[in-house]
Protein backbone atom coordinates (compact mmCIF):
# COMPACT_ATOMS: atom_id res chain seq x y z
CA UNK A 1 0.00 0.00 0.00
CA UNK A 2 1.53 3.42 -1.18
CA UNK A 3 2.72 5.91 1.72
CA UNK A 4 1.51 9.35 1.45
CA UNK A 5 2.88 12.53 2.77
CA UNK A 6 -0.06 15.08 3.99
CA UNK A 7 1.01 18.60 4.70
CA UNK A 8 -1.40 21.56 6.34
CA UNK A 9 -2.27 23.41 9.82
CA UNK A 10 -5.81 23.60 12.17
CA UNK A 11 -6.31 25.67 15.06
CA UNK A 12 -6.98 24.10 18.52
CA UNK A 13 -8.19 26.84 20.47
CA UNK A 14 -7.64 29.74 17.69
CA UNK A 15 -4.26 29.09 17.11
CA UNK A 16 -3.10 28.18 13.81
CA UNK A 17 -0.43 25.05 14.03
CA UNK A 18 0.75 23.75 10.54
CA UNK A 19 1.27 19.33 10.59
CA UNK A 20 2.78 16.71 8.20
CA UNK A 21 1.38 13.34 8.62
CA UNK A 22 2.42 10.56 7.22
CA UNK A 23 -0.48 7.90 6.09
CA UNK A 24 -0.75 4.57 4.59
CA UNK A 25 -3.80 4.25 2.34
CA UNK A 26 -5.08 3.08 -1.11
CA UNK A 27 -5.22 6.57 -2.77
CA UNK A 28 -5.38 10.69 -2.48
CA UNK A 29 -8.77 10.33 -1.52
CA UNK A 30 -8.46 7.65 1.69
CA UNK A 31 -5.07 9.75 3.25
CA UNK A 32 -7.29 12.93 2.94
CA UNK A 33 -9.65 11.21 5.28
CA UNK A 34 -7.59 9.16 7.55
CA UNK A 35 -5.64 12.28 8.24
CA UNK A 36 -9.03 13.95 9.05
CA UNK A 37 -10.08 10.89 11.62
CA UNK A 38 -6.54 10.89 13.00
CA UNK A 39 -6.47 14.66 14.21
CA UNK A 40 -9.93 15.46 14.68
CA UNK A 41 -9.89 12.50 17.40
CA UNK A 42 -6.50 13.09 18.59
CA UNK A 43 -7.14 17.05 19.26
CA UNK A 44 -10.77 17.23 19.59
CA UNK A 45 -11.07 19.28 16.16
CA UNK A 46 -14.43 19.22 13.73
CA UNK A 47 -13.29 18.78 9.46
CA UNK A 48 -13.24 22.71 9.26
CA UNK A 49 -11.25 23.46 11.77
CA UNK A 50 -8.39 21.00 9.51
CA UNK A 51 -7.09 22.71 6.65
CA UNK A 52 -5.25 20.05 4.12
CA UNK A 53 -2.68 22.05 1.61
CA UNK A 54 -1.28 18.89 0.24
CA UNK A 55 -1.16 15.30 -0.49
CA UNK A 56 2.12 13.60 -1.98
CA UNK A 57 2.83 10.03 -2.61
CA UNK A 58 6.67 9.20 -1.58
Amino acid sequence: MPEYEVNGSFEPGGEERDFTQMVEAENEDVARERTYANLGSRHRLKRTQIEIDEVNET
